[in-house]
């Protein structure tokens, strides 16, 4: 892969397994805005850009190369062999070798931990679609502005002190609802305990888990998430409800089987690549409407 500037755009020329669609469409982020010609502008790291892909080429627009090498290169784990994992995954079953060829194109995004935590706060009990909202209302009403890109004016992902002081009515007219309180709350925790990424450097993730579930509203679905999309936790298996159609389709057939079982199940089954194939997983589920087709696998 080689990478130029061109004006104001990054390009990544021949850069493997990136497609815009399959890592901003795969839940594991939310401020993400697909545009009318199917690229996307991202907010992250209080910038925003644009990300398009142009044959085999990906287009970062509204950055350089500094922002290039000390933000998106690590926010795109683009130092990651995603070709290697695919290997190593498609073959354990004949359901994950057709999630890997369906969504070829994800790759496991390097978030803000606080950002991280509280987006997953949000999606407790809660659609793709409103939590994108409700994240995207706190950040006009209590983030920093940035910069404007192709007309539209993007904000900051409130800070840690933003949310801990904020009035609750404010929380509560971003369609919060339950988790309003809780997004207070673990603001403040986590500036009291200063809680950041580098506390779990070295935890495992159980470890992780318990130490997440000290703040409120994080339980232990939202804990894995946490883990795997800020954390570098690559062996979580966060079950949603889209995870949980894929095991009881593909995986384990008991009807009664608990969520916390599936967890358990898909972190022994996929070992330490775990949360790369809870991610292919998801987005081929999410896509393809699981659980209200038949014979998926036999379908694509």
């Amino acid at each position: 892969m080689q990478i130029i500037q061109k004006k104001d755009a990054v390009i990544l020329q021949d850069c493997p397994d990136f497609v815009p669609e399959h890592i901003f469409e795969c839940g594991q982020c939310f401020r993400f805005y697909k545009q009318e010609d199917n690229s996307y502008a991202i907010v992250a790291k209080n910038k925003v850009i644009n990300v398009s892909k142009n044959e085999n080429d990906v287009i970062l627009r509204n950055t350089n190369i500094t922002d290039y090498e000390t933000i998106w290169k690590n926010y795109f784990d683009l130092d990651t062999n995603y070709s290697k994992i695919k290997k190593a995954l498609k073959p354990m079953d004949e359901h994950l070798n057709v999630a890997c060829d369906f969504g070829s194109g994800m790759r496991i995004l390097n978030q803000d931990f606080h950002e991280n935590v509280i987006s997953f706060i949000i999606s407790a009990r809660n659609s793709i679609t409103s939590i994108k909202k409700c994240v995207l209302f706190l950040s006009e009403h209590l983030g920093e502005k940035l910069q404007s890109l192709d007309g539209v004016t993007y904000y900051a992902f409130p800070t840690l002190e933003a949310l801990a002081n904020a009035d609750m009515e404010v929380l509560k007219a971003s369609k919060a609802a339950f988790r309003a309180p809780y997004i207070k709350k673990a603001a403040q925790k986590m500036l009291d305990d200063n809680m950041t990424y580098d506390d779990f450097k070295n935890l495992n993730l159980d470890e992780t888990a318990q130490l997440l579930q000290t703040l409120p509203g994080v339980g232990p679905k939202v804990a894995d998430c946490i883990a795997l999309f800020s954390l570098n936790k690559s062996d979580a298996f966060p079950v949603d409800v889209w995870v949980k159609r894929v095991m009881e389709e593909f995986y384990v057939k008991e009807q009664n089987y608990s969520l916390k079982n599936m967890r358990t199940y898909g972190i022994n089954h996929f070992g330490a690549l775990a949360g790369y194939a809870q991610q292919y997983l998801f987005y081929y589920a999410r896509q393809n409407g699981l659980g209200k087709k038949k014979n998926l696998t036999k379908e694509l």
